[in-house]
């Protein structure tokens, strides 16, 4: 058998592999196919090969984590379907920062790209199973889809920015909150003790919960 070109060797899931490590790494600006080069030990000859430019690159990057976010398997009712995609999505925007602006750039810029149709299709597919009528389908399921990119987005927007302990930045709000005058902020120092026990993913289903709620309570949930 003929050996293998450099170009056949190096395949694309192993460039995207390599791409999305140095996304997480240091974000979009330490993905260059300078540095892609250096961790694959190739020339960039071999990586144009496969993909032509940096732009279809953070295309194919954000296509494979978002792959592998939808392809969670937790059967059950569809409720718990879109729960169950939903967490996952998050989860993935939490583990790889530099992914909430390429799906917020993918969805405004290429509805027809490979990753907006995945999404919508996975929580769509529940949304018609809940009985919602069939002019409401879109509706329904944009405010899923944005519910999940603006959660999570902040969310991993936070643990950027923070620069400390998560755990740590909500005692000290809460505590913040607790010294504040009670004429003014009832609400707030109301709410201090349970902003001190904040668990990011409970609040984030429980966001969930509630759009599920309103779709159930405008007549779009068939009931078993």
């Amino acid at each position: 058998m003929a050996p293998r070109t450099r170009a056949e060797a190096l395949s694309r899931e192993r460039i995207v592999e390599a791409a999305v490590a140095l996304l997480d790494a240091d974000g979009e600006r330490g993905l260059t196919f300078r540095t892609l080069t250096e961790r694959l030990a190739t020339g960039p000859g071999a990586i144009y090969w496969h993909v032509p430019n940096k732009g279809a690159l953070l295309d194919a990057a954000t296509a494979s984590v978002i792959a592998a976010a939808l392809a969670v398997e937790a059967p059950g009712s569809p409720q718990d379907e879109i729960r169950d995609i939903g967490l996952s999505l998050f989860e993935a925007i939490e583990r790889h920062p530099w992914l909430a602006p390429q799906l917020a750039l993918q969805l405004s810029r290429s509805p027809r790209g490979s990753v907006t149709p995945r999404i919508f299709e996975a929580i769509g597919q529940r949304v018609s199973a809940l009985g919602v009528p069939e002019t409401s389908w879109f509706t329904a399921t944009s405010a899923l889809v944005h519910y999940v990119f603006g959660a999570a987005g902040q969310n991993a927007a936070n643990s950027q920015v923070l620069g400390v302990d998560r755990a740590e930045f909500l005692r000290a709000a809460a505590n913040a909150w607790e010294e504040l005058d009670p004429a003014e902020f009832p609400f707030l120092r109301s709410i201090a003790d349970e902003v001190r026990e904040h668990d990011d993913r409970e609040q984030f289903l429980t966001g969930i919960d509630l759009i599920l709620a309103g779709i159930d309570a405008a007549g779009g949930s068939t009931r078993p």
